[in-house]
């Protein structure tokens, strides 16, 4: 960036000041909340989203620092739920990316599967990626693939599960032309996300059984002293 489209050392003070304010409203909302989803609190946490995004990049641009924390923005958020409080109804919206991890294992489950169909009239279908994929979901439930992907070739990726609610079940047929389309947010009365980038602060593993015999060490008599010369 230049200098001449760097932000001012004033711009980035207002940018913080910006932030304390919306702190400062931040807990005056949560104080004064009506309840779980008060839509004050809503719009005081979306306020200071954008005030911390905004601090953060002018820091940045400035002076090539970052802020130590992140607050999730509002596209990251659900809005406040406004759906029937008794409802009647609900859809279950699931998610589950994969990638074909081997593709050789899966095109040879696919043609196993065809193999043993007695109503199959070849394995033509099960000699292509997208064959066998068809195959392999037209045999097996959903959540049997994701409890044995690995046996299929395939590698789990990111996944999510929205509960929506509704005040009536929709008509047979009414939706499928289009599942996923005009999906309320404000209906999703619960959702569950898994993916890798909530693993990232997580501690290794591979560190602690090293750890625990360090432990152990520290603990054990004299007697088990030979054992450790022995393990050197």
């Amino acid at each position: 960036m230049s200098d001449a489209a760097q932000p001012t050392a004033a711009e980035v003070r207002a940018a913080v000041e910006a932030v304390k304010t919306a702190l400062d409203r931040h807990l005056a909302a949560v104080e004064r909340r009506s309840g779980e989803d008060d839509p004050a609190v809503y719009e005081a946490f979306n306020q200071l989203a954008a005030a911390a995004e905004a601090y953060d990049e002018l820091l940045y641009d400035r002076y090539d620092e970052v802020t130590p924390f992140e607050i999730p923005g509002a596209e990251d958020t659900l809005p406040p739920y406004t759906g029937p409080e008794e409802p009647n109804a609900l859809s279950v919206l699931i998610r589950r990316d994969y990638a074909v991890a081997e593709p050789q294992r899966l095109l040879a489950q696919a043609q196993r599967i065809e193999a043993a169909d007695e109503d199959s009239t070849g394995a033509e279908a099960a000699s292509t990626i997208h064959g066998a994929l068809g195959i392999l979901f037209g045999e097996f439930e959903a959540d049997e693939i994701a409890s044995r992907h690995k046996e299929f070739g395939l590698e789990e990726g990111d996944s999510t599960l929205w509960v929506t609610a509704a005040e009536e079940p929709a008509d047979p047929g009414e939706w499928l032309e289009a599942p996923f389309e005009a999906v309320d947010p404000q209906t999703v009365v619960c959702r569950f996300d898994v993916s890798a980038v909530f693993d990232d602060d997580e501690p290794d593993d591979e560190d602690e059984p090293d750890d625990l015999e360090d432990d152990l060490d520290l603990d054990e008599d004299e007697d088990l002293e030979p054992l450790e010369a022995d393990r050197r």
